[in-house]
């Protein structure tokens, strides 16, 4: 994947930037019960909504919300996958995809009804600029979502704590907090067509000894997939 053309201040992924076909075999086996749309429409439903994907990397979830928003905007600060995002999404008519930073969006004030951030490295401290981004696009009314990992809980988040020893799920809560956002744990799984698939991800999700040990550990072509969805009414 040619790296020439990254937004600046984007912080770099770990796994799409360097192998986005494998990353793509992880979008198609997440949550294949849509746990996690069904939370977000539970909260704030996307129909007729300005609809904002930060972090969209190849745009993959752009269409599912082009099916019932009025208009979708996808950012994403590695050029590369901001061109496979509009690539993928030609035919739509209603999306729109800008290679540019969750610091720095292309969008005017208020004009935004939900911002949506998925697995998109909204991590907590360090993020302010973007959560200040975000408090100027929305409308009032407006909703934003950021679902991650949820790395206290389960083998999944285990392996992450092996692999990123220096998070904090602690500090993570306390920021979030700090911020007024609200939170629901989410009981996600990763269910994949074949077994090479699955140990694939693995291998881009966490480091090399860590990745092997999850393989290991792991039967079959399903795994839990803790996760967290938080959220933040940006009321009038």
């Amino acid at each position: 994947m040619g790296m020439a053309r990254i937004v600046r201040g984007a912080i770099p992924s770990p796994n799409i930037w360097h192998t986005p076909q494998v990353y793509e075999l992880e979008n198609r086996a997440v949550d294949p019960e849509r746990r996690a749309d069904a939370a977000m429409e539970a909260i704030r439903p996307l129909a007729g909504a300005v609809v904002l994907d930060i972090g969209c990397g190849t745009g993959y979830h752009l269409p599912g919300y082009a099916a019932t928003a009025a208009r979708v905007i996808g950012v994403e600060p590695h050029g590369d996958l901001a061109a496979a995002a509009a690539r993928r999404c030609a035919a739509l008519p209603t999306v729109t995809v800008h290679a540019a930073a969750a610091q720095a969006l292309p969008l005017p004030d208020a004009s935004v009804d939900v911002a949506v951030a998925r697995w998109a490295y909204f991590f907590g401290p360090g993020c302010e600029p973007g959560l200040r981004e975000l408090s100027r696009v929305l409308r009032r009314g407006g909703t934003a979502f950021v679902l991650d990992l949820d790395a206290s809980r389960g083998a999944f988040g285990r392996w992450f704590g092996e692999t990123v020893p220096a998070y904090s799920a602690p500090a993570v809560e306390a920021f979030w907090a700090r911020q007024g956002w609200q939170r629901q744990d989410l009981d996600l799984s990763m269910v994949f067509d074949r077994r090479a698939d699955l140990e694939a991800v693995l291998r881009i999700e966490f480091a090399p000894a860590v990745a092997e040990r999850a393989i290991a550990e792991t039967t079959g072509v399903r795994l839990d997939y803790p996760n967290v969805l938080r959220w933040r009414h940006f009321d009038a």
